[in-house]
């Protein structure tokens, strides 16, 4: 496992430059398109799982994170207010969750919507300090897979359960294994919201999901967040540091911060429970980890390049190429050098076909498969039906 840093560089998946700072990084196109293959993905499983998607801006007014508890429980990690009037006072956004309240609140709901699970891809802020920056892996922008399950109480348990169940085939999608899970607890001090029938509660479901879920874990106390207790799903990167990708959480706290409501059997009004969960965590963090624990070469179906075209000699691979091109394929042509230097400097790449005077007098390709030696020459038609098939995106 080599670091994502020199591999990044290497692959030209992201830039870090000066002029833009630090915690910023710059997403290159090919580690862009790499990135947009997940998300797709992402979004597809989601939407298969029942969850809607939305958009929402990544500011808001000073007084919706006083309403949230971030102002006064994480502000050390947020970004410093920023007034456009007398009266109006913004703030980047630390954590997506008051927008996606700001959804549920948008119209009156009833209890036959429950649960309602809303996703979104979308930026957050957090004013890291200089000396923790690095990579990918910590930064201060970052895209967050984040999704919102708003339920009654008597569904909590079940949602938590689906969201585990939805973080294992999306993991194993991506193809890595998660080193451990842990229950994060609260700990001592003013960091966490003073309520502890509410903790006793949240923390009471996630251990039972867990024991459903058979997951193992180890409970570690001072890890929550500020408002409740969390189930972290944790990685070990190249140099062997634990860190944090995908999580779930019970809150009881922001519903009531927002007055949240929806209208039961019986016309009575009742608060929700809201369960926070990143499937995947950051794109940020996510590549961080697939960079390495691939070592660059990533699954065909969001490999930057899913297939190398080397024509040899005057052979043209154009119609080849456009073929590709129309069937949604991420490919690249490449003409100088030697055949054999080409295919070497392709080696992260799950395809490589090579359209000599041989195969184009046949109407055929070699088709080479990365990490195997296999060689194989078909028809075009029976080729492109073979790359459309093995860098298809997976169904759960």
């Amino acid at each position: 496992m080599q670091d994502h840093r020199k591999l990044g560089r290497e692959l030209g998946l992201f830039h870090s430059d000066p002029l833009v700072g630090a915690g910023l990084p710059l997403w290159l196109p090919a580690g862009a398109a790499a990135r947009r293959a997940v998300e797709d993905y992402v979004h597809g499983l989601e939407r298969r799982h029942g969850y809607q998607h939305v958009y929402s801006p990544p500011l808001a007014k000073v007084e919706m994170y006083e309403r949230s508890g971030h102002l006064p429980h994480f502000g050390d990690d947020m970004f410093p207010p920023m007034a456009v009037s007398e009266h109006d006072v913004f703030v980047m956004r630390p954590s997506l969750c008051p927008h996606h309240a700001a959804v549920f609140n948008a119209r009156g709901r009833s209890y036959r919507e429950l649960p309602l699970r809303i996703g979104e891809i979308g930026g957050m802020y957090r004013a890291e300090r200089s000396g923790v920056l690095g990579g990918l892996s910590r930064v201060r922008a970052i895209s967050l897979n984040d999704g919102h399950v708003f339920c009654a109480p008597e569904q909590v348990l079940d949602e938590v359960v689906a969201a585990l169940r939805l973080m294992r085939v999306a993991h194993a999608a991506l193809g890595f294994v998660p080193s451990s899970y842990r229950l994060s607890l609260r700990g001592d001090g003013d960091k966490y919201v003073d309520d502890p029938p509410m903790w006793s509660r949240a923390t009471a479901v996630l251990r039972d999901a867990l024991a459903a879920a058979g997951v193992s874990y180890v409970e570690v106390p001072g890890e929550a967040a500020f408002y409740g207790p969390k189930i972290d799903v944790q990685l070990v990167d190249h140099a062997g540091r634990e860190g944090t990708l995908a999580t779930v959480q019970v809150d009881h706290f922001q519903p009531a911060r927002f007055d949240l409501s929806y209208v039961d059997a019986s016309g009575e009004r009742r608060r929700p429970v809201m369960v926070h969960r990143s499937a995947v965590g950051s794109m940020e963090r996510l590549f961080a980890h697939l960079i390495e624990v691939h070592d660059g070469a990533f699954p065909a179906w969001y490999a930057p390049v899913q297939v190398a075209v080397l024509p040899v000699g005057d052979v043209s691979s154009r119609s080849f190429a456009d073929r590709c091109r129309a069937l949604d394929l991420r490919i690249e042509e490449s003409y100088g050098g030697s055949l054999g230097a080409r295919i070497r400097a392709a080696r992260k790449v799950p395809f490589v076909a090579v359209i000599g005077a041989q195969e184009a007098a046949d109407g055929t390709v070699s088709l080479r498969y990365r990490g195997s030696g296999a060689v194989r020459v078909l028809p075009v038609a029976e080729a492109l039906s073979v790359l459309a098939a093995e860098c298809r995106p997976p169904l759960d």
